[in-house]
């Protein structure tokens, strides 16, 4: 893996290194957890207003998964349940979902139990009447699928996205990366991440106030 030029230029590709280097040392031999780490990079931002300038938003497929321990569910029709049944998926078919009777507090409870939803295209129109609003309140509208998409392979690509969105605040953390990923596909997704951050701001690097990179339960690392 080469340093990218460019934007990146700001961060030398040798202070990466050392850093994921001593996070991967920190979450591996220092205090092992006994589950996966995260690894989030952590943005503030500086001469933005978020009351008066536009909100970015931007999604980017990374080439290796940073969101390892997602929740699925797909609310599908008969093939798709029958294909969530084949790979081990939760599911609720239409009549599952009939019982929610739009009950407020259940379909809170549902989108808290999982961080994303797959529906089928005969579902996913009727969800605004089964269930209400409130899975898109939560932010977590299911995603289409249709009989021809690849389940797993859709599910690769969710845990392969990272998305930057700017709200109230001027503050942002993203998952890049897990602690069992190799130090090179860390420092890939990290590379890319702050790439596809920095085109997304109107004044790029000028609008960035410092970043950091930390495991989970690890120290943060200050690498801007």
């Amino acid at each position: 893996l080469q340093p990218t030029t460019g934007v990146m230029s700001k961060i030398s590709y040798e202070t990466l290194q050392s850093t994921v280097e001593d996070i991967l040392r920190h979450s591996t031999e220092t205090k092992k957890r006994n589950f996966t780490e995260t690894i989030e990079l952590q943005i503030a931002l500086k001469n933005i207003d978020p009351q008066r300038d536009k909100r970015f938003s931007g999604s980017l497929r990374l080439p290796n998964v940073c969101k390892k321990k997602l929740k699925f569910c797909i609310l599908g029709d008969v093939f798709h349940c029958e294909k969530a049944q084949e790979l081990g998926i939760d599911f609720r078919d239409v009549e599952m979902l009939k019982q929610f009777n739009r009950n407020k507090k259940l379909v809170k409870k549902l989108a808290q139990q999982y961080d994303v939803f797959f529906a089928s295209e005969t579902v996913i129109r009727q969800i605004p009447r089964l269930l209400g609003p409130g899975l898109n309140k939560a932010g977590k509208f299911p995603t289409l699928i249709t009989h021809g998409d690849n389940i797993q392979a859709k599910m690769n690509e969710v845990q392969s996205t990272v998305k930057f969105q700017m709200k109230k605040v001027l503050c942002l953390g993203v998952a890049v990366g897990h602690v069992e990923l190799t130090k090179e596909q860390i420092v890939q997704n990290l590379q890319l991440s702050i790439n596809f951050l920095v085109s997304l701001l109107k004044k790029h690097w000028q609008n960035v106030r410092a970043l950091y990179v930390k495991s989970s339960m690890g120290p943060v690392q200050r690498i801007y």
